[in-house]
């Protein structure tokens, strides 16, 4: 029965994947607020379906956390159930990624009409001077920024070292940083096509103000209380 819910969710994806993209690329002189409304509709099928068929449901910690001003969010990431629930919790966002992505079809061609700010991994001092400099201007837009410090999806009680870029990105902007933590990966697993039912916890850290922060502190302090959250939630 697992496997039968598991392949009818990512059917139901694959399906909604190319037709997203599809009413993106005809809406694409519109611009951003329109495109981003057809996203945001993916994840909310992603999401639905995911509920209805696969019985993964989800419970936020410290909601009122979230600010009403432009934020850099660093996130535990353990699955893609998160990238399509963010897009929900908060405000209209970009994201940091990596460049590869683009390639992917209809997925990949949808993300590059968002905005987002795609580096090359292998240049990571490019890649610092780009986030900092794309990323004033999203922060500037009015617009939120979600980076998975770690880089890729980690599976439960993994950790692995925070990019310093984020916490650069704030201290020269002076922009507070939203810390997350969840555990998706316990039921929407990496690298495997199984779901299984369950209540995703994704808990919200208080904003940290940067000002008085170096990077390396800063970084530090958040992934302080990601992996203490993580394991707080290992308990529940």
């Amino acid at each position: 029965m697992i496997w039968l819910r598991s392949i009818l969710l990512f059917l139901v994806q694959f399906i909604a994947a190319p037709v997203i993209c599809i009413l993106m690329i005809v809406c694409l002189p519109f611009g951003f607020p329109v495109l981003y409304r057809l996203v945001r509709l993916w994840t909310l099928i992603a999401v639905f379906s995911a509920r209805v068929i696969c019985g993964i449901d989800y419970r936020v910690i410290g909601r009122e956390h979230i600010p009403k001003t432009p934020t850099i969010v660093l996130a535990k990431h353990q699955s893609s159930w998160e990238t399509f629930f963010f897009l929900q919790l908060f405000p209209p966002q970009v994201w940091l990624l990596k460049r590869e992505l683009f390639r992917i079809p209809f997925f990949g061609w949808g993300l590059a009409m968002l905005r987002p700010i795609a580096i090359d991994r292998a240049d990571k001092l490019s890649a610092l001077r780009q986030l900092v400099h794309q990323g004033r201007d999203r922060l500037a837009q009015g617009l939120w920024i979600v980076i998975f410090p770690e880089g890729t999806r980690t599976r439960p009680g993994e950790a692995l070292p925070f990019a310093r870029g984020g916490a650069l990105l704030a201290t020269k902007t002076n922009t507070q940083v939203l810390p997350i933590a969840l555990n998706s990966g316990n039921f929407w697993p990496r690298d495997s096509l199984l779901r299984y039912a369950g209540t995703i916890v994704v808990s919200i850290g208080k904003p940290i103000d940067p000002r008085g922060f170096k990077p390396e502190e800063l970084n530090q302090h958040v992934q302080g209380w990601i992996e203490g959250e993580m394991q707080r939630l290992a308990s529940l």
